[in-house]
């Protein structure tokens, strides 16, 4: 029996060591992980759904206050959003690692008490690909980039249900209240393009500007779509009784589950593509 012991203690010894996982974040910084992280904090949305995609919903702990989804989520702590992040409670989660946006503002506080944090913001298709592997390689999951294959081939599948009627239709995609338009350089412009249709905003205000009112009348998309929590008394902005798409009745107004679809930049693109796809269509002949 000793000697059974001392033969195991020996190849225990020969064994090498577990490599450890060094990760550049979007920040530039370099954290180092002995081990794949079994306690995790999420303070995105997005990268809360890509935890959960890649297999690791168990290994949440805490998650920011907008995270749902999927809905094993809501039964962890929430630990606040982007202004009031709640860093003691986070602290008291004992987490092995904090995924947070590069806009987190908490960054610094939360790695001054010693946490490893990863900033990581996905903003673009290419972005979203670039976390997915990262996540992955923190994880220790070798196959992360078949989530992003199934994105791809969700999105052309949404892409192809779109009709040629529908191809080309100009659309200005009101993202939050206050006239915030998703821009031809964001992430939801890159699969309007996908799907062939046109936005009306130009690549140079950027992804998501502020714009003013007369700026979409003078534009005339033939297609708004805008979310329910935005949509209230849209048509009776001044001159916008003459844009097409609202003489034509081409606005799709999307509930908030599928707001929530469309603005995350992570596993449910193929989804957010396919919600865009069925507007295109039953607006096309309207």
């Amino acid at each position: 029996m000793l000697e059974r012991l001392l033969a195991l203690c020996l190849l225990a010894l020969a064994l090498p060591a577990a490599a450890a996982i060094e990760i550049k974040d979007d920040l530039g910084q370099a954290t180092t992980l002995a081990a794949p992280p079994q306690r995790i904090v999420s303070l995105l949305p997005s990268l809360t759904e890509t935890v959960c995609e890649l297999g690791a919903c168990s290994r949440l702990v805490g998650v920011d206050r907008y995270s749902n989804y999927p809905a094993s989520v809501n039964a962890l702590p929430k630990v606040g959003g982007i202004d009031d992040t709640n860093v003691e409670l986070i602290a008291s989660l004992r987490p092995d690692v904090v995924l947070v946006a590069v806009s987190s503002r908490v960054t610094d506080r939360l790695r001054a008490l010693g946490l490893k944090v990863i900033a990581l913001e996905p903003r673009s298709y290419r972005d979203v690909q670039r976390v997915l592997g990262v996540i992955g390689q923190v994880l220790a999951v070798p196959d992360a980039q078949r989530v992003w294959h199934h994105i791809e081939a969700g999105v052309a599948a949404a892409a192809g249900s779109v009709p040629p009627a529908a191809r080309g239709l100009r659309v200005y995609y009101e993202v939050a209240s206050g006239l915030y338009a998703a821009g031809t350089v964001s992430f939801m412009g890159e699969t309007l393009a996908r799907l062939g249709a046109g936005n009306i905003i130009p690549a140079e205000l950027g992804p998501f500007p502020k714009i003013n009112p007369e700026f979409v009348v003078k534009a005339n998309p033939g297609v708004i779509m805008v979310g329910s929590r935005s949509v209230e008394g849209l048509a009776e902005r001044p001159g916008w009784s003459r844009i097409e798409a609202v003489r034509r009745g081409r606005i799709c107004v999307f509930k908030p589950d599928e707001g929530d679809i469309l603005a995350r930049p992570g596993p449910r693109m193929a989804e957010a593509a396919q919600i865009m796809a069925r507007c295109l269509r039953e607006k096309a002949g309207s």
